[in-house]
């Protein structure tokens, strides 16, 4: 079994990967580190994890520790990847792993030299519903692809929270931009390679809280928005020549809708609806990392593939402090 260590005690460990962890067929909690060992010893007593740290640095150099997952605030990630790779545990690291995409590449080099597996935890692209979006992109089931629509929105005005703290990588674009941008590139297979924003930020917090967004990917365009102060809503369509796929809760399926997506013929007097009732996504990546690192063939989300993610959340940046378009 592969034992799997936790930098913090942060919500999304303790509500999504922790029960993923224990649920898993093929990898155990051991550790759980926090700067506060007493917040460290009562989290790893609740998901049964033989041993609590009180320091990060003292997990990572512990033995009865194989990989870790790390969900410190964003700008912490690329600093504690790297530890925890010089230290020779494998990485799994949550979005967004970089807050530019020049600081990827270094790690890229480490985690060669090392010879661990590294990957940014992007849950949707295990979920069965989004191959599934993929498999019948590709097997021409709408046509040619012409457009890509998304949503992802929520609200969230908790100054402590780090969604809103600048300085601690926050904001929409970080935290719920790279989703649209995922799934569209991993369903086409496609790079953009120009985009156009709107960005709108709040002016007590300096986070971006809204942004509209077009991509050009050549052969169709994306557009979405986000924002962390409007109604909760999750939304991508695929839209083609001869049909359009609907995926209803396509990042937290089972929390904003069901899991399932629907196919529609061109004249919408057909559809298709396809169901995966009980699916989780974030136990698939757990089981699916371990078997990559312990030398299976799982896909699995590679640094490579971040830096590809990461460029077109960085041209989204740089394209909202102008008119035009800007490249990738």
């Amino acid at each position: 079994m592969f034992r799997w260590g936790v930098l913090s005690t942060a919500k999304i460990g303790r509500e999504q990967l922790l029960p993923a962890i224990v649920d898993s067929e093929n990898g155990v909690l051991s550790a759980i580190a926090s700067r506060d060992l007493a917040k460290a010893r009562a989290l790893a007593d609740r998901f049964g994890a033989r041993h609590a740290f009180g320091s990060y640095e003292e997990l990572l150099a512990s033995k009865e520790v194989d990989g870790v997952y790390i969900p410190l605030p964003t700008s912490q990630h690329v600093e504690w990847t790297a530890k925890a790779i010089e230290a020779g545990k494998h990485v799994l690291v949550e979005k967004p792993l970089a807050l530019d995409a020049k600081d990827i590449p270094p790690l890229i080099k480490l985690r060669d030299a090392k010879k661990v597996l590294v990957c940014e935890a992007f849950m949707v692209t295990y979920h069965p519903q989004w191959i599934k979006v993929r498999d019948l992109i590709a097997g021409g089931a709408i046509g040619r692809l012409r457009h890509v629509q998304g949503a992802f929105s929520y609200y969230n005005v908790d100054p402590k929270n780090m969604r809103n703290q600048l300085d601690l990588g926050g904001g929409a674009l970080p935290d719920i931009g790279v989703y649209p941008t995922v799934s569209t590139r991993f369903s086409t297979g496609k790079e953009p390679v120009r985009v156009q924003a709107t960005i709108e930020r709040d002016k007590t917090f300096g986070t971006d809280i809204y942004s509209s967004i077009r991509a050009d990917f050549g052969d169709f365009e994306l557009s979405f928005y986000l924002s962390t102060q409007m109604a909760a809503r999750q939304v991508m369509v695929f839209h083609g020549e001869k049909g359009f796929i609907e995926v209803f809760a396509p990042f937290n399926a089972g929390l904003y809708d069901h899991h399932r997506i629907e196919l529609h013929n061109q004249n919408h007097t057909e559809a298709q609806v396809f169901r995966f009732p009980g699916t989780q996504q974030y136990r698939l990546e757990c089981e699916a990392f371990v078997r990559a690192a312990q030398g299976g063939k799982d896909r699995v989300f590679t640094l490579e593939e971040s830096v590809l993610n990461q460029k077109v959340i960085d041209a989204i940046f740089r394209a909202g402090n102008k008119d035009g378009w800007e490249p990738v």
